[in-house]
């Protein structure tokens, strides 16, 4: 969620257009699209048929009701979380997240991405999560996003380094997971660091 800034004032995330939007270097494979109710069948299959991919690194919903929360927490303009999804099937690969943004002079969120098992290790998730960069960067104008991970997580840490993300550092006990608090890497990366189209700050990004 959106953070207050004292005085530098908050700002809601701007809800996701159409993805992507078909410009030269765009994913041919796979395209981005706001979760919804009607995606809870095929998204909590996908979730029991990856259990051993996610665990013990991250949790998602696994009933009806977990579902709905995650539905009812991302059904405004605060945060986002979008499903990736095949170009020529619709299927969901996988699901990226932007979470806590904070305007002002920081300008920044934080990302979350998980694949599916029954198309991991194709490249999905790694297309999926530069079209996510790309309508952070562009779209929302913020210029800085954060990712946590554990430090086993190899395939994510891996991700994150093909897409230029940076270590910046290493939190002990950092967030709750599988019923401990987990020790995570911290990365980050910003929009000169991703090569994204320049564009205007926004509007409440101080002029100095």
């Amino acid at each position: 969620m959106i953070q207050n800034n004292g005085a530098e004032g908050t700002e809601q995330a701007a809800t996701a257009g159409p993805f992507p939007a078909d410009r030269p270097g765009d994913s041919a494979r796979v395209t981005l699209r706001p979760i919804t109710a009607h995606d809870r069948d095929e998204f909590l299959g996908l979730v029991r048929a990856s259990t051993g991919l996610h665990h013990p690194w991250m949790s998602l919903p696994g009933t009806a009701e977990e579902f709905q929360a995650l539905v009812t927490r991302y059904d405004q303009p605060t945060e986002e979380c979008l499903l990736v999804c095949l170009r020529d099937t619709a299927a969901v690969a996988g699901v990226v997240y932007i979470n806590s943004v904070i305007r002002g002079r920081f300008q920044s969120g934080s990302v979350a991405y998980a694949a599916f098992a029954p198309t991991a290790g194709r490249g999905y998730m790694s297309e999926g999560l530069g079209l996510l960069l790309r309508h952070a960067f562009e779209e929302l104008r913020l210029h800085r996003l954060e990712a946590q991970v554990q430090p086993g997580n190899t395939a994510s840490l891996k991700l994150l380094r093909r897409h230029g993300f940076r270590k910046e550092g290493y939190s002990p006990d950092l967030l709750f997971i599988d019923g401990a608090w987990r020790d995570h890497e911290r990365w980050a990366i910003t929009a000169p660091m991703a090569g994204t189209r320049p564009t205007p700050p926004h509007h409440t990004q101080p002029a100095h």
